[in-house]
């Protein structure tokens, strides 16, 4: 698409043409979680009638408007933007007007002009075309290396060799940040400088997937370089990165299931049909016509008791998940948390709607008895001191959850605990972020667990969404 671009075989970008393409980078969002159907399909048809399609930003920002729902698919849309419609085809071809990178008389690449360039660029607001082309060419010339495939890229090569993060100084020099500039201004240049930075990152991991799209194909590239969405990402393996999108994402999850529970409350207060009275009171007319009677339900909001592992290993989940019960409290007549390591302490006085979850968690951990000497996971030693400690916790009218991966370190699971806890409430389950498939390896005693207890597979927070949505009583 773009001109400074050599297209050596155009063809193979868009087999089945311009329409074929556009479904296929449609079918390529909904497989990432991207919810698209027909009139969204068709919009970006109409969209990519009108526009020009030299211009790849205008085209970006018209299918976006065409496609997308929610503002946290943009990532993601993104990242297959780069891939199904690249800016160029392979090497990028240059110009006498482009820019250069510099070189030593040996025609070896100058680094420390090169940071220099580098540094002077980032420091502009008008280099984005200028940053495109420099990234092209340390991708050809540093990131290229072979592979069992052939030639291949890696973005990791690049910067390495590059190390962009040493030009923050410069960069905040070429903002205007001296030593005369406040305090507020300096920290708006400061960040300012590394978003830049950041950015240039960005495009350089942007033009080796393209690169290497060209070699392995798109499908494949995408399946691990295009962000995941939040609801999708496991907990277990996500990424600092995708952990705070996950957080940022609670409210409006949260939100969802209120929804649900509350919609599931207005038809729990019609009652269940009260047969017998309806067959007495159908009797004067000789059952024609049939007047149901509803028996009246018991109001009330049933009472939440979570059990949850905060060890390092299912901190992403256990964090996500008290993030969601803490926002759903209000759905709840009392929500008591209990929080354990190889130890069990109540740590719902640290955990309210105003607290940040990474001071509580601080909390936690500091004020709350949750570790005692050995500090490794022990499932049956917390469910005896919850149980003992804490013996009027769950009652007929709980609903008892308990969160963790169910790993004991080879330790007693006191299992005539858990059927003591399950048998008392109303409601128990069990959340697991492990797959189902790995339950019972190695020191899991989710086996043995599962037969006491309904146990339920939540490795994203889709999974958790849907389970906790369907579980809740209303």
């Amino acid at each position: 698409m773009a001109a400074g671009s050599v297209p050596a075989t155009p063809t193979l970008n868009a087999p089945h043409g311009l329409s074929g393409h556009l479904v296929g980078f449609v079918e390529a969002l909904r497989a990432r979680g991207i919810a698209v159907g027909p009139s969204e399909t068709v919009d970006a048809g109409r969209v990519v009638s009108v526009l020009d399609l030299m211009d790849r930003e205008v085209l970006r920002e018209g299918l976006a408007c065409a496609l997308l729902r929610r503002t946290t698919h943009r990532s993601t849309f993104d990242g297959l933007f780069d891939l199904w419609f690249p800016a160029a085809l392979g090497a990028r071809s240059s110009t006498p007007d482009d820019i250069e990178i510099p070189r030593t008389p040996t025609g070896e690449i100058d680094m420390p002009a090169l940071r220099g360039l580098l540094a002077t660029l980032l420091s502009r607001e008008d280099s984005a075309q200028q940053l495109e082309m420099i990234a092209a060419q340390l991708v050809e010339q540093l990131g290229q290396y072979e592979s069992s495939r052939g030639p291949s890229f890696s973005a990791y090569r690049t910067l390495r060799e590059v190390q962009p993060e040493i030009l923050l100084a410069r960069i905040l020099q070429g903002l205007g940040a001296g030593p005369d500039t406040s305090e507020f201004d300096a920290e708006v240049a400061r960040r300012t400088g590394r978003a830049r930075i950041a950015g240039f990152r960005s495009i350089v991991e942007a033009e080796t997937h393209r690169r290497v799209a060209e070699n392995v194909g798109r499908e494949r590239v995408a399946s691990y370089a295009v962000a995941r969405q939040a609801e999708d990402v496991d907990f277990l393996r996500a990424s600092e990165t995708e952990l705070a999108e996950m957080r940022r994402s609670t409210q409006r999850l949260a939100r969802i299931l209120a929804s649900r529970l509350a919609v599931r409350r207005r038809h729990a207060r019609r009652g269940e049909i009260d047969l017998r009275k309806t067959l007495r009171k159908s009797m004067s007319t000789g059952g024609v016509p049939i007047d149901l009677v509803n028996r009246k339900p018991r109001p009330g909001r049933p009472e939440l008791v979570l059990l949850c592992d905060v060890s390092g290993s299912v901190a992403g989940f256990s964090n996500f998940t008290l993030l969601l019960v803490n926002a759903l409290r209000e759905q709840f007549s009392r929500v008591r948390i209990f929080a354990f390591v190889d130890r069990t302490d109540e740590v719902t006085r640290f955990l309210d709607p105003n607290t940040q979850l990474d001071k509580a968690m601080a909390r936690i951990f500091t004020e709350g008895k949750v570790v005692g000497l050995d500090g490794h996971s022990d499932y049956g030693h917390a469910l005896t001191g919850f149980a003992t400690n804490w013996p009027d916790a769950v009652t007929a009218r709980s609903s008892l959850l308990i969160l963790g991966d169910a790993r004991t370190n080879y330790r007693d699971p006191r299992l005539d605990t858990l059927r003591q806890l399950v048998q008392t409430a109303k409601h128990a389950h069990w959340l697991n972020p492990e797959k189902e498939s790995n339950w019972g390896s190695g020191d899991s005693a989710a086996d043995k667990y599962r037969e006491v207890i309904e146990m339920h597979e939540c490795r994203s927070a889709k999974q958790l969404t849907a389970v906790v949505s369907r579980l809740l009583p209303v």
